[in-house]
């Protein structure tokens, strides 16, 4: 595992000791003795001291809910990492290249949010734990000398009562911080806290898997890395009529001066979407309130306000619009150079800034963000001879990027959940463009972990209250064999397959005697296509819908595909001659020859692009005629149309009917929202609540799966087939993460031919194929003519 010491971008690799996740830990949680599960933000400090630099000075340290650890001053590490309690993350990190012979300070501020949590925070109550390394990092193990206090300055706002937001919202409160009861410097090496308390210890600590287990968290080790952080600066800036403030900012800094008894308000524009700590710097002010709301875009005016519906019209436009969202308060108490951070990052373009002062000037020296987000490295890349391509590609790949933390996200302003039928979409874009595959670990394994006796995976993991969406337990399945054609892990891969066996048999007891789902409990989501109502399609409450019907024989032959690479060999026949049934049934009941389209049931009242799109995935048609079933419900639009997050199966239905080329016109939604001025990809058309959500993000996959025409040949991407579909493009060049280096692909078209040339990692064989064209690939380089 690699941290970072965020202050100065260091790092350095820590292991942990094999017996501390086999063993109740010397160490102890510890907590504020009037702490418990209600809100509260607490400081916990331990002095010691050093004879000699040690070579050697590893710590692993937790928190519920929160924390942030620094060394003499300096923020070390943040975490844990969001996990549930049976499988709560600790991070581990080596302290020795940053210590010295002589004394020193672990500082850390924990915080609990009580019922204000965000939905994808699970938690027990307040607490703390430290534990060193080994015998000569024991003198940092909790309680210990340990020393703790409250901090009185914090308070939290609700939303839908001290502020306005719009639509569902479940990622976390507004945060209040009353400077003059903050405790300042507080984590520096010689503040005084003797009148600080001595902690309370409320139970042992303990990996998961040791033999006794007193405490209701169960250890395992952080897989992932420190989150990216980087500051970011504003592009423009708006004053509101009559106001003093500036309409411009100076390098993309921020510098006001308030007179006593005024009232400003200013809109600071990002220029695009972000994720970051906001961090505001002021002097003088006692007295005063500053007032921060934070927008993914302002909205349009009506006769209520808040407004009651999502318009927002074009994103760059801010004259005459509202700024409403999460909000946070500061009161400054007149100190000089202030910082103020909330406890947790916000997600905006746009930061309204309103100031009221009393009797004190107030000067704000610096407003800034820093960034922060999974540290993905975007190795990949497409261009073209279509510039919006690059653009497109561009705006996808930050959208992904906003919502990967932690975990992947939904989306990074309104939710921070998990859900695996997003995550699908998400791994594959992020396996492909950076090649990093831990968060895609990270998501498989939090899903497994959210499995329920019956079978079925949660929706959405990790989160406080538990969702089913029964088909997104179909995606997990889809996603362990997604990666299992990247990567090579036959443990991995077999550690899940009694997983995957639980979800399939719990289709098989919804399953009627005619192969056909349901009728099928809790949310069956399909797409937000406004026909279907909450995104249900027809035929899950009552039964036999095609569409669930089909994912499920989609999922069980992936479910095969693992059996015979890892487990059963039987299994994996029986799973594909029920996925055979359960097409057949599909054709035979749902057919309507009058319309050549299958239906969403068998009473042939609703038609889908959504069906159709399966049934051609599934080869519920022969081959010969999807393409004609495909071009059918392109031209009908009678028929029930997709959204964003379901286009993503409509690109790979294209692909497979051999209608590829065809791909690049389906982009017309995107090129919609690039007009009205979206930096990052909406969760549906207009009116949308998310302006932000990786389902939206499949053109960065599909621009180098199905345009480049980059897929693994055979599983972990042992060999690979090139078979390009550039439609109206004259040229491609793209690059594809591998796990030996890069794919690389640069054509060019000449007449019915494409030219140029195909790089491949060394020891990676393949071959390429456009029309008539086909080339036996090497590592190395590979000339296309």
């Amino acid at each position: 595992m690699i941290f970072f010491l965020l202050s100065c971008g260091l790092a350095v690799q820590a292991s942990v000791d094999p017996d501390l996740l086999r063993r109740t830990w010397p160490a102890r949680w510890i907590s504020h003795p009037e702490a418990g599960r209600d809100p509260g933000v607490y400081h916990f400090r331990l002095k010691f001291s050093l004879e000699r630099a040690p070579e050697d000075f590893r710590i692993h340290v937790s928190a519920d809910n929160r924390y942030e650890l620094f060394l003499n001053g300096q923020r070390v590490v943040m975490g844990p990492a969001r996990g549930d309690l049976l499988h709560w993350r600790f991070e581990t990190i080596d302290l020795a290249p940053w210590l010295s012979p002589g004394d020193h300070v672990l500082a850390a501020v924990v915080w609990n949010l009580g019922d204000l949590a965000p939905m994808a925070q699970i938690s027990h109550r307040t607490a703390f734990v430290v534990q060193g390394g080994g015998e000569a990092t024991a003198l940092v193990d909790t309680p210990g000398g340990w020393r703790c206090v409250e901090n009185p300055a914090w308070e939290f706002l609700e939303p839908y009562r001290d502020f306005a937001v719009q639509g569902y919202y479940v990622a976390g409160p507004g945060m209040q911080f009353d400077g003059a009861r903050h405790l300042w410097n507080w984590n520096d090496r010689d503040f005084d806290d003797d009148n600080w308390v001595e902690p309370v210890a409320i139970s042992p600590a303990s990996p998961r898997g040791a033999r006794d287990s007193h405490a209701p968290w169960w250890f395992v080790p952080n897989p992932l890395p420190q989150m990216e952080s980087k500051i970011e600066h504003f592009a423009r800036a708006f004053r509101e009529p009559g106001s003093t403030a500036p309409e411009s900012l100076i390098d993309g800094r921020f510098y006001l001066e308030v007179a006593p008894e005024q009232e400003v308000r200013v809109v600071l524009d990002r220029g695009q979407l972000t994720n970051a700590y906001p961090e505001l710097t002021v002097s003088g002010g006692a007295g005063s309130r500053i007032e921060l709301v934070y927008a993914e875009a302002p909205y349009q005016p009506e006769e209520s306000f808040p407004p009651r519906r999502w318009r927002k019209g074009n994103r760059n436009e801010v004259a005459g619009k509202w700024i409403v969202g999460v909000t946070d308060v500061f009161l400054p108490d007149g100190g000089d150079n202030r910082i103020f951070r909330p406890l947790w990052w916000r997600t905006f373009r746009y930061v309204q800034i309103s100031i009221r002062t009393t009797s004190e000037p107030l000067t704000v020296e610096a407003f800034t963000g820093r960034f922060t987000g999974y540290p993905f490295q975007e190795v990949a890349e497409f261009d073209s001879d279509r510039p919006e391509l690059q653009e497109i590609w561009e705006v996808g790949w930050r959208t992904l990027r906003l919502c990967a933390h932690e975990s992947f996200m939904d989306c990074p302003y309104y939710e921070q959940l998990q859900y695996a039928g997003d995550t699908r979409i998400q791994a594959l874009i992020a396996l492909y463009v950076s090649g990093d595959d831990r968060l895609v670990r990270n998501a498989i394994e939090h899903l497994a972990a959210s499995q329920m006796p019956e079978g079925l995976t949660l929706s959405r993991h990790p989160a406080a209250l538990p969702q089913v969406i029964p088909p997104f337990s179909l995606f997990w399945i889809e996603m362990i064999r997604d990666l299992w054609m990247l990567r090579e892990d036959p443990a991995f891969f077999r550690s899940h397959l009694p997983g995957v066996r639980r979800v399939v048999s719990w289709f098989q007891h919804v399953m009627g005697e005619d192969y056909l789902l349901g009728p099928l409990p809790w949310w069956n989501f399909v797409d937000w296509a406004d026909e279907f109502r909450g995104g249900d399609g027809p035929g899950a409450a009552d039964g036999r819908s095609s569409i669930l019907s089909l994912q499920y024989a989609s999922a069980l032959r992936s479910a095969a595909d693992l059996e015979d690479a890892f487990g059963t060999a039987f299994l994996a026949r029986e799973y594909r001659q029920t996925a055979d049934r359960i097409v057949r049934a599909v054709r035979d009941c749902c057919w309507a020859a009058d319309r050549l389209l299958f239906a969403d049931t068998p009473r042939q009242d609703s038609f889908s692009q959504h069906a159709n799109i399966l049934a051609v995935l599934q080869e519920a048609i022969q081959p010969e005629e999807s393409s004609l079933l495909m071009e059918r419900i392109l031209q009908d639009d009678t028929l029930i149309q997709t959204t964003f997050y379901f286009r993503f199966y409509l690109g790979r239905a294209l692909k497979k009917a051999g209608l590829g080329d065809r791909y690049l016109e389906m982009l017309d939604p995107w090129r919609t929202m690039l007009d009205l001025g979206l930096t990052t990809w909406a969760e549906k058309p207009e009116p949308t609540r998310s302006d932000c959500h990786a389902w939206s993000s499949s053109p960065n996959y599909e621009l180098l799966a199905t345009v480049a025409g980059v897929e693994p040949a055979e599983p972990g991407f042992r060999s690979v087939r090139i078979r390009p579909h550039p439609g109206p493009l004259s040229n491609i060049r793209a690059a594809v993460a591998h796990p030996d280096g890069l794919i690389r692909v640069d054509l060019r078209r000449m007449d019915e031919r494409l030219v140029g040339r195909v790089q491949l990692p060394d020891g990676v064989s393949g071959t390429f194929v456009y029309g008539e064209q086909q080339v036996q690939l090497n590592g190395g380089r590979n000339e296309i003519n």
